[in-house]
């Protein structure tokens, strides 16, 4: 892939589902696709950091979510980039209800175990966009 899928996790602090998002960007961008995705914060996008606007718009972004107002999916729009995959933790959870969420700094295992689920439904799309690109080569 030419450049980097950019992950914007959701930045709910004091949240669990907000802690999911994040920890499911990190198990995404540092063990199942290291090599193909970079974590971008979110605060850097809502103090517009230009950095971070023009690293959103010169990639594909994938954005995970923790609640219905969807702060990353609205941040990453409204910086110019275009979203190539859009999740909601809330959405992967009524998948696996047997994985409640508990914690904030510390996620328990249902936690822990849901981020993985959503990682591992995001790099679904990475491995989508890795292989239109490839086709298109």
């Amino acid at each position: 892939m030419s450049a980097k899928i950019m992950i914007v996790p959701c930045s709910g602090i004091g949240k669990s589902y907000g802690s999911v998002t994040r920890e499911a960007a990190y198990a995404l961008a540092e063990e199942l696709r290291p090599e193909k995705t970079s974590v971008v914060p979110l605060s850097l996008l809502v103090l517009g950091d230009e950095m971070t606007r023009a690293a959103v718009q010169a990639a594909p972004v994938i954005t995970l979510d923790g609640c219905k107002l969807a702060c990353a999916t609205v941040n990453v729009r409204q910086a110019g980039g275009v979203i190539a995959g859009q999740f909601a933790v809330l959405d992967c959870y009524r998948r696996h209800k047997d994985l409640k969420p508990q914690g904030i700094a510390e996620l328990n295992e249902g936690g822990l175990a849901l981020a993985r689920a959503l990682a591992t439904e995001a790099a679904e799309v990475c491995d989508r966009l890795i292989a239109e690109e490839a086709d298109h080569a």
